[in-house]
């Protein structure tokens, strides 16, 4: 029988600053919100009041939500097994994740995922990514 990882078995109530409130909020309205800069154009993860390329101001807009596994892994022995991975954005920047939904052992670097959001157990969703 496969394993289908959906319980994640670490996330707690996430630290929230003003700074990265948006993202939060975001996420539990079902939301994917990252950091564009207003003068270069590039979006970029994790959220930083200066865009890292050129310096400039930047404000949160809403992702597609879409992305593809650019490296993962798996903990087979932890209960229950999960996998971490690294995402890349659709709009550019990669973000560390949990892959959802899935069996674990069908996972493929390259692979088509999605973003879907996950309840706490005390506070708000937060984005994990599952295949598309």
């Amino acid at each position: 029988m496969a394993y289908v990882a959906r319980k994640i078995p670490f996330v707690g109530t996430p630290d929230t600053n003003p700074e990265t409130k948006p993202f939060f909020e975001g996420a539990d309205q079902g939301k994917l919100m990252i950091k564009t800069c207003t003068k270069c154009g590039k979006a970029h993860f994790y959220p930083r009041s200066l865009c890292p390329f050129c310096f400039g101001d930047t404000e949160w807009k809403q992702a597609s939500g879409k992305g593809k596994i650019y490296s993962l892994s798996t903990l087979e022995r932890a209960s229950p097994p999960y996998t971490i991975a690294y995402v890349t954005l659709a709009e550019g920047p990669t973000m560390l994740t949990n892959i959802v939904d899935c069996d674990y052992k069908d996972l493929k670097i390259g692979q088509d995922v999605v973003v879907t959001f996950v309840k706490t157990e005390d506070g708000p969703s937060l984005p994990f990514f599952k295949p598309a």
